[in-house]
């Protein structure tokens, strides 16, 4: 079996490496520095993938993964990476999008924003699968690289309370009759008990909804149940839940519910606010435009602070929900609201927009392509009123912010102040980054 030197580690945590021939192989289970043993797996005309065999020189950095089901369930893929070196790790890949992609270096490398590296998931979607020749039902993430769910018995990403539940949750839903139509659970925990979300492809029974409210009382947690899409979800008959999460720095309180997205990791997002807002540098007399706002999370601590404050979302239900929480907060009038489908604008949309100087830009894996190339080029005199002075642009894909940063900074007059990660989701490749953008 050949030998491969790990040169580095890409966005999806493989090992990269060269075999003889110069042909780029990403190793699976290696690390930067490593010489390991792998089996290739897939081979293409530029590149080859591999799985590590065997570990012959190993990094410093590597350690014995906490997880015993890690190599198989694929929620993580990080694990045999010491925690302080995944965030290295993590910036290196940021840094190298901006210069490979962008072209674009940061003025500053802002200190990676960390937490606890266990238990820290307040929400998961979990699948459910009904196999007779493992002995009943599977509850779990995804095998790696596969459709089918994990044998799991326990997660160390989610809070323990959490990972507790899933071989109870296995024995509940094999007692159901609704076990082959039950494939997933969502969960999602806010200032209460755990909130969980069967999904159920037909109506349950009366047999069921008792056992169901007898683990909810067993287990303290709640149960919503999911006929159809997102929407459809609700308490069981005759229930009520208020679903919440805090930023207690600003004194803010949101409600949600458990289908509507909140970010994972609630320590993480309150630091990335904090540290959002004071690169954004609010001042009373800023007019703010908050771009794909959700549910308010970036929006109502701008408003605490600046004379006027516009969120702009493409869901309806998540404007309504931004514009309950404004009112819940104290916060009507403050902040305003509008539905927008910001994959689809263009400049004479951005223009009829109110006067906003300042931007806080929080977009999905998709980037924020359409919005800044809405913004007039540096060289247009007319439109310059529309070029906010400073963006603050927090990304869950640094391949999608540094293809906008390229945009922002060599067509749009923009310099990139500074840039640095956020370990949103430990143990895992994936990257949370925020970007500061001055106007020049």
């Amino acid at each position: 079996m050949p030998l491969y030197t790990i040169e580095s580690v890409d966005h999806e945590g493989q090992g990269i490496a060269r075999n003889a021939e110069g042909k780029t192989v990403f190793v699976e289970g290696a690390l930067g520095g490593e010489t390991v043993e792998a089996r290739i797996t897939r081979s293409k005309p530029s590149y080859d993938k591999a799985v590590t065999e065997s570990v012959v020189k190993p990094s410093v950095d590597r350690v014995t993964p906490r997880c015993p089901h890690f190599g198989v369930c694929g929620g993580c893929s990080m694990q045999h990476l010491d925690a302080r070196a995944q965030v290295a790790a993590k910036q290196r890949v940021l840094e190298d999008n901006l210069s490979r992609i962008g072209n674009v270096t940061p003025g500053l490398v802002f200190p990676a924003i960390e937490g606890t590296h266990w238990g820290y998931r307040t929400r998961a979607r979990i699948s459910v699968r009904h196999v007779a020749k493992k002995g009943g039902v599977l509850v779990g993430f995804h095998e790696k690289r596969s459709s089918y769910v994990a044998d799991m018995k326990e997660c160390h990403v989610l809070p323990k309370a959490v990972s507790d539940l899933l071989v109870p949750l296995r024995e509940l839903i094999g007692s159901m009759a609704l076990r082959d139509r039950a494939p997933q659970i969502e969960y999602a925990q806010g200032d209460g008990v755990p909130m969980l979300v069967l999904r159920n492809l037909e109506p349950v029974c009366d047999a069921d909804m008792a056992l169901l409210r007898a683990f909810a009382a067993t287990h303290q947690v709640q149960w919503y149940l999911q006929p159809k899409g997102p929407e459809t979800a609700a308490p069981l008959p005759g229930e009520a839940h208020t679903l919440g999460y805090q930023l207690e720095e600003f004194g803010l309180r949101y409600r949600f519910q458990p289908t509507e997205f909140t970010q994972v990791n609630q320590h993480i997002n309150a630091m990335l606010v904090r540290r959002a807002i004071r690169w954004l540098d609010v001042q009373p007399t800023d007019r703010v435009g908050d771009f794909f706002c959700g549910l308010g999370n970036f929006t109502l601590p701008i408003a605490q602070r600046a004379a006027f404050t516009y969120g702009i979302e493409g869901s309806a239900p998540l404007i309504q929900r931004a514009r309950d929480n404004a009112a819940d907060n104290g916060l009507t009038g403050k902040a305003e609201f509008a539905v927008a489908n910001l994959f689809t604008i263009d400049e004479g949309w951005l223009a009829s927009l109110p006067r906003l100087n300042k931007w806080l830009v929080d977009p999905p894996r998709d980037g924020a392509l359409e919005l800044v190339k809405s913004l007039p080029n540096a060289d247009s005199v007319s439109g310059a009123a529309l070029r906010p002075e400073r963006i603050v642009y927090v990304s869950c894909n640094p391949a999608t912010l540094a293809r906008d940063a390229s945009i922002l900074v060599h067509e749009k007059g923009y310099r990139l102040l500074g840039a640095g990660v956020a370990n949103m989701f430990p143990h895992t490749a994936h990257v949370e980054s925020l970007a500061v953008f001055d106007r020049l």
